[in-house]
Order: C-alpha cells, then sequence, then structure tokens
C-alpha cells in the first residue's frame, strides 16, 4: 500500500493522548525524531521499530518539517 505522508501520521486524542504518531502504530513522531537527534540510523530505527518503515520514517521527519513552517519560532536566548 503506497500512503502519502499525511496518511502515515494520526493525530486523535485517543491516540497517545493526541500526540502525533504513526498510524496503526502507538509510536509517535517525536520518538522518532529523539532517535535520529540521538544519532541512529534509518536502519537502526527500523530494527527497533520492526513494524515501521522506511516511508513511515520520512513521514514522521515530513510531518515535524510543517509543523515547523506553521509554528511560531521561540527564539532561546
Amino acid at each position: 500500500m503506497d500512503m502519502s505522508a499525511e496518511e502515515r501520521i494520526v493525530v486523535g486524542p485517543k491516540i497517545c493522548s493526541g500526540k502525533p504518531c504513526i498510524r496503526g502504530t502507538r509510536i509517535m513522531v517525536k520518538n522518532i525524531l529523539g532517535m535520529l537527534a540521538g544519532g541512529y540510523s534509518l536502519e537502526r530505527i527500523i530494527r527497533a521499530y520492526p513494524e515501521l518503515v522506511l516511508e513511515d520514517v520520512s513521514a514522521a521527519l515530513d510531518y515535524a518539517s510543517q509543523v515547523i513552517d506553521e509554528e511560531k519560532v521561540i527564539v532561546r536566548s
């Protein structure tokens, strides 16, 4: 099944307390981003979460990019 990034990420009050996650899982976008920030490779993330495919990880990055683009950036001193 070929799904778009918009179809891969779900946000709902009854799933992970409304945090964005990968459809059909309880794997939150923030977990994937944290792993990438911590130096995990894409392959290592998929090994850690075998229910994911590369397109899911890509969708998480795309979702984060869209959110950052829409939100007001907070400047930290």
